[in-house]
């Protein structure tokens, strides 16, 4: 049966719709808001800054941001900036020059592009997959998920996916364990496809981001619960993620964005 529970921050107007199983969040989940979270060996910072933009921080302190544009980025510039190229709040042509690593989803040239990287405690690598263009065309290669490898965790960031995933793209993820997920239901996949995506790819959490048209993270939601996903609302956009305490059911963790 599915219980009611609390409600969602109240900051943004958002509240959370009714009849949804709420999962416990841990005490040690949690992250107050900080500059610079101290992290242990096995702990990983995540803090969503807004749209598709998250800032993913190792136990090293290599920081990432994710879909790095010039509207929505920390205030303190990366190490690592992954993008892509869907539309401009996903990607910047003028990246701050103090960030070591730009990581294009697409290539300039035409076809795939292939990362595969280490930045001292975190490995970086993407799956190239497709977008769909303004006019509905096919853009071959065009978006690329990234995942992130760190303190024995593996996070997905799904971008602009335009398409479900064939068995050959699951067996590239591998296990994947924290995806950050569009939910927007309109400009990337439709809710059938993208809860296929989270079928196959079978993470113990997932993240919600990319939801700014009215209604759209409501729907996934009670979509989500439908399906038996429990649903855990946080009350800052930083927590502090690791394997001892990945919840035992599928979980969808709802992060309000709190900006640069």
């Amino acid at each position: 049966m599915i219980a009611s529970g609390p409600q969602a921050p109240q900051t943004s107007g958002w509240v959370l719709p009714s009849g949804i199983k709420v999962a416990s969040a841990s005490p040690d989940l949690v992250l107050q808001l900080a500059q610079a979270p101290s992290l242990a060996l096995d702990e990983v910072g995540l803090r969503y800054i807004g749209h598709a933009t998250f800032e993913i921080t190792s136990p090293k302190g290599v920081r990432i941001a994710t879909d790095y544009n010039d509207y929505e980025k920390p205030a303190v510039p990366p190490r690592v900036a992954t993008m892509n190229n869907a539309h401009s709040t996903h990607f910047t042509l003028n990246p701050d020059p103090s960030i070591e690593h730009v990581l294009t989803g697409w290539n300039p040239d035409g076809g795939p592009i292939h990362h595969d990287i280490r930045v001292e405690d975190v490995r970086i690598r993407n799956l190239p997959t497709n977008a769909r263009g303004w006019d509905g065309e096919t853009r071959a290669f065009g978006n690329s998920i990234f995942i992130f490898e760190l303190a024995d965790l593996c996070i997905a960031h799904l971008g602009h996916l335009h398409h479900q995933l064939t068995p050959d793209d699951l067996a590239t993820l591998g296990r994947i364990d924290v995806v950050l997920a569009p939910v927007d239901n309109a400009a990337t996949l439709r809710l059938d496809s993208l809860m296929a995506v989270l079928d196959g790819i079978k993470p113990s959490v997932v993240v919600p981001m990319h939801f700014h048209f009215a209604g759209a993270l409501e729907r996934f939601l009670v979509r989500a619960a439908s399906e038996g996903w429990a649903v855990t609302p946080y009350p800052t956009s930083a927590a502090v993620l690791s394997r001892k305490v990945l919840p035992g059911e599928r979980t969808v963790m709802v992060m309000m964005p709190g900006g640069g």
